[in-house]
């Protein structure tokens, strides 16, 4: 094994040392499990570090991502905007690197640094005017950074990090009306002095050199005829070789060399064919040197714009520093190509072609190769990463990779299935996601996956409901509910990567009718159900003729997968879908919540609504999905509705900052479809909160129900008890039963957990506009005046908290971590200590607006 894989593995260590300790030591009571995210949809968002650690942008944060654990290791806060660019600053020794640098929308870049194994934010770069584009950083002397950056206020600026921690804005380079699409910075070969490339939208790549404090044009490289860009330098002994990629579909290759005196000044052989040479001379400390870039290939493969080409990392082979010729390019046709010289010609070839095929999607904004050139990373329009590995068997072939995934824009609601086992999201990204653990064979951790998307929408989406094990409705911003509920080929795969058996699933989903997949036709927003005989080839008498058109224009893009492993990105977008089984018509504005009961038999609905005509609940039977109700009362947008446990109430809250609850009523002879009344509700004089109230839960033995609002109050009520017929004594008046809890934000969302802490009180969640999460016990025979019900005994750190607004928190339904609980089936292990311990964990789910879903493991023993 040599040096460099110990490094490796060292780094490697230390993060996961670090994460675990940190956790451990801080926060005994809260550590992230999962986070599902997607970068950014910028070009040059992310970058792949010599340790093999991959960061990238996502929403206003920066994610380090370990492709080989498969998990986010790391969540870099401190931009309060999109994250734009993100790029590691190697070191020469081509150790692992210490320091990150990253630019935002908020038109600032910041330097991280490696500090015990976390990373933290050590400098500020402040002085650009629109948001930063791209980045790039490398060592100068004292172990100082350079930093360049390019930015939408047409310039780019050179900047100076020193150890004390402050920057210096050393050049600002002005391009009037010219934008540069990329900078890259490297050392001339044989001295300390630096030159920058940017590449812009004049087509051109310009070459800056910094001698005797100043920053100088050395010149510019013509040749592109469209926008440029990427650019990237890479050292070869004594050379620089400089990479370009363009709109105009080509790569161009320049190649920058030292001249010797003799050769700057002798007169030209004209009896010699060979490319032309530029000449540029430099002065450091009183030397001047002479250097010469000619044009050394173009590559021409693509057929779109290229957006990023990135060479292959150089390594230490027998203590020399080697640099593979091998350059990596991604373009808008979905296709990125690795390319290098032919043996025996020296002529640059194409050597490998990967990319995806098929799915409503535009094509790839960069690419990363690893350190070892074993893998490589495309990430796309959709923030989707892609990712190939090299075959070992058989030579020159990639194989597609296990990736993290998530959604890219805001997700607004999230839902566990009734055991537990899975998690359904949805987001304005107009997607519906569902995630669960998976365990490779050989490793003893399960890591979380997306392994199908439902749903793939024209509409953003805002809400769902589970609906029995494997059946949800769903919301989006139009008037229509849809239903719907999952294929054989989906419960088949899940049976596989979940490890739990086939026929026992089968048997609790209905299996004889389960259609195969589903589709969606190509002007269509209906997933339209596959059924086996549509997956038949149709048998026509000769080869060309078809009967009709729609033979020769299959509308299936179905094709069944057998899945051992979470599927890649194309497969999700084409292969996962689940058929549409029902529309549900009756509101008169975009949907805004939904909410089932526990025994799934009613669906509750509220859309958004400025008048109370429109704030009404529709209540739907689960059976036929005929509209049972409408339940009037809110005079504006009902934000949440949540049915208690024992699904004989129904609570819903509004933007009219009451709430109202509805009782269901006693089955009458006739009638066996269930019908709700209003049981009670607050009016303007009776309401306690001032702003609209966001979120609602109930507790786990449906005595008390919580409330929470903008007006950063949360107030639990009760006691909620329904009278009997027997009962002589009427139920006792609903009223807050907790003293007011003052949380100190806008508290978007709230959950009570549905198993009570070890000193039998109620466990809540709390999660602010901030993106904090906060853990409260309450308890309800405490003299709520003094405020002594209530005690907070856990937060989210800055690390784990979300970066922006939490949109919705769930429990998982029972205690025990998923995936483990499949292990300890499998070992079949008695005795009581393993069952104890995993009970006392229970998982909390988290959606957010900076994209993401986070799952946190809490114990409750530690509280």
């Amino acid at each position: 094994m040599n040096n460099h894989t110990v490094k490796h593995q060292r780094l490697r260590h230390i993060y996961s040392n670090a994460t675990t300790s940190v956790s451990k030591m801080a926060a005994p009571v809260m550590e992230t499990c999962h986070i599902a995210c997607s970068t950014n949809r910028t070009p040059k968002v992310v970058s792949w570090s010599r340790g093999g650690i991959l960061a990238f942008g996502t929403c206003n944060s920066v994610a380090l991502y370990d492709p080989q654990e498969r998990k986010i290791v790391d969540l870099l806060n401190g931009h309060t905007s999109r994250v734009n660019a993100v790029k590691w600053i190697h070191r020469e020794d081509c150790a692992p690197e210490s320091h990150l640098v990253s630019g935002a929308s908020d038109n600032q870049i910041i330097v991280w640094e490696a500090q015990n194994g976390k990373f933290i934010q050590t400098v500020q770069c402040k002085g650009h005017t629109s948001p930063v584009c791209a980045v790039d950083g490398i060592y100068v002397e004292d172990s100082k950074i350079l930093v360049a950056s390019s930015a939408s206020d047409s310039t780019v600026r050179l900047w100076l990090c020193n150890r004390a921690k402050e920057a210096e804005c050393l050049h600002t380079l002005s391009f009037g009306s010219c934008f540069m699409m990329d900078v890259s910075l490297a050392l001339l070969p044989g001295s300390r002095v630096p030159i920058l490339a940017c590449g812009g939208d004049d087509s051109r790549v310009h070459l800056y050199v910094q001698s005797s404090g100043q920053l100088q044009k050395a010149m510019q490289l013509q040749g592109h005829e469209d926008w440029v860009r990427g650019v990237a330098w890479a050292s070869l002994g004594g050379e620089l070789l400089l990479a370009s990629c363009s709109q105009d579909c080509l790569i161009r290759v320049w190649r920058l060399c030292a001249k010797s005196g003799t050769d700057a000044h002798a007169g030209d052989d004209h009896t010699i064919i060979k490319m032309k040479e530029d000449v540029f001379e430099v002065k450091d400390k009183d030397v001047s040197s002479v250097f010469a870039v000619a044009l050394e290939t173009v590559l021409a493969g693509h057929e779109n714009w290229v957006y990023g080409v990135h060479w292959q990392p150089p390594f230490y082979k027998g203590g020399k520093l080697q640099q593979p010729l091998s350059l990596l390019s991604a373009s808008m046709d979905k296709t990125m190509i690795l390319w290098a010289p032919e043996e025996g010609s020296g002529v640059w070839v194409e050597q490998v072609r990967v990319g995806e095929v098929g799915g409503n999607t535009l094509g790839f904004y960069g690419c990363q190769m690893s350190p070892d050139g074993s893998m490589i990373v495309a990430h796309a329009f959709h923030g989707a990463l892609h990712l190939w590995c090299k075959d070992q068997d058989e030579e020159g072939e990639w194989r597609p990779g296990v990736v993290i995934s998530g959604h890219f824009n805001e997700v607004q609601d999230l839902s566990w299935d009734p055991e537990g086992e899975f998690i359904l999201s949805v987001g304005s990204d107009q997607t519906t996601r569902l995630f669960t653990p998976w365990k490779k064979q050989d490793s003893k951790q399960a890591t979380w996956h997306e392994i199908t998307r439902p749903q793939i929408h024209g509409y953003d989406m805002q809400c769902l409901a589970m609906v029995g094990r494997f059946q949800f409705v769903s919301g989006a911003d139009e008037k229509v509910l849809r239903v719907f509920q999952a294929p054989r080929n989906f419960v088949e795969n899940f049976a596989n990567i979940s490890g739990t058996s086939k026929e026992k699933l089968l048997t609790s989903s209905d299996s004889d009718n389960l259609p195969e997949g589903a589709s969606t036709p190509a002007l269509g927003l209906s997933n339209k159900a596959v059924f086996q005989g549509d997956l038949t080839p149709k048998n026509t008498g000769e080869k060309d003729q078809f009967s009709s058109v729609s033979d020769q224009y299959q509308e299936s893009y179905f094709h069944p997968l057998i899945m051992t492993e979470p599927p890649p990105e194309d497969h999700l977008l084409q292969n996962t879908l689940w058929p549409e089984v029902q529309k549900l018509y009756g509101h008169g504005f975009e949907m805004f919540c939904l909410a089932s009961d526990s025994t799934r038999t009613v669906v509750a609905s509220a859309c958004k609504a400025s008048k109370a005509e429109h704030a009404a609940i529709l209540l739907w039977s689960t059976a036929t999905w005929r509209q049972l109700q409408s339940l009037s009362c809110h005079s504006l947008t009902v934000t949440q509705m949540a049915f208690s446990p024992d699904a004989r109430l129904l609570l819903a809250v509004s933007r009219d900052r009451t709430w109202s609850l509805w009782r269901r009523d006693l089955p009458t002879l006739g009638g066996p479809e269930p019908q709700f009344s209003l049981h009670t509700h607050t009016g303007k004089d009776t309401a306690v909160h001032t702003r609209i109230i966001w979120s609602c839960d109930w507790s786990p033995d449906s005595k008390y129900f919580v409330t929470s609002s903008r007006d950063k109050k949360v107030i639990v009520w009760g006691p909620c008890r329904l009278d009997d017929p027997g009962d002589s004594v009427p139920p006792p008046e609903i009223k807050p039963t907790s003293s007011i809890l003052d949380v100190g934000d806008s508290a978007t969302a709230v959950a009570f957990c549905p198993v009570l802490c070890s000193d039998n009180r109620y466990l809540l969640a709390v999660g602010l506009e901030s993106g904090r999460i906060l853990l409260y016990r309450w308890s309800p025979g405490q003299e709520p005046a003094g405020g002594h019900d209530w005690s907070r005994c856990g937060e989210t750190d800055f690390s784990q908290s979300h970066s922006l607004a939490v949109k919705r928190l769930r429990w998982r339904p029972r205690t025990g971590l998923v995936g483990l609980e499949n292990n300890r089936k499998d070992r079949q292990t008695e005795g009581e200590s393993e069952t104890e311990e995993e009970s006392s964990w229970v998982q909390l789910a988290s959606a957010s607006a900076d994209h993401s879903v986070k799952i946190f493991n809490i114990n409750r023993r530690a509280l």
